[in-house]
């Protein structure tokens, strides 16, 4: 796994500003009935101005070359990492194969289902690096300005 940092989106004038986006490559595989498992290379990214999500993108060739993206909460997987956690589209465990330490993600969408095995280091390590970037507890200071997102750019407060 490679953690590369990838350029900061200024957010606000403050110190929320200054954290740096947190990405990693980790190859998973996507285990089917029957298969030893299809190699899945899959980014994972967190991005400060989005403090409480991480957001994975899955390429493999038997799509076409299309991508599937996924963003669910960071604390779900950090969860996941050490006891079985989440219910409905996202469900993350961890498991122990002859390879070692594993993660297991459960993704369900109208599309389709999944079930891939992951490295558990690779993530910790990624998780490690999100968490100094944006520690527990200060995430709302890094959503930036709300009443932008949510009012269209108009000063809501104000009435206006």
């Amino acid at each position: 796994m490679d953690l590369e940092p990838v350029p900061a989106v200024a957010n606000s004038a403050d110190s929320a500003a200054t954290a740096k986006p947190v990405r990693a490559v980790v190859t998973m595989r996507l285990l089917a009935p029957g298969a030893t498992g299809i190699p899945v290379r899959c980014v994972v990214r967190y991005e400060p101005a989005d403090p409480y999500a991480v957001h994975l993108v899955f390429h493999t060739d038997a799509l076409d070359g299309e991508p599937v993206h996924w963003s669910f909460a960071r604390d779900l997987l950090s969860a996941g990492l050490t006891a079985p956690t989440g219910v409905g589209d996202v469900r993350i465990w961890p498991w122990t194969t002859l390879a070692g330490d594993s993660v297991a993600l459960a993704l369900s969408s109208p599309d389709g289902q999944a079930v891939l095995e992951a490295p558990r280091e690779p993530l910790a390590r990624f998780l490690d690096a999100a968490f100094a970037a944006v520690p527990t507890g200060t995430e709302s200071k890094h959503l930036g300005d709300l009443d932008r997102w949510f009012g269209g750019g108009q000063d809501t407060a104000a009435g206006r």
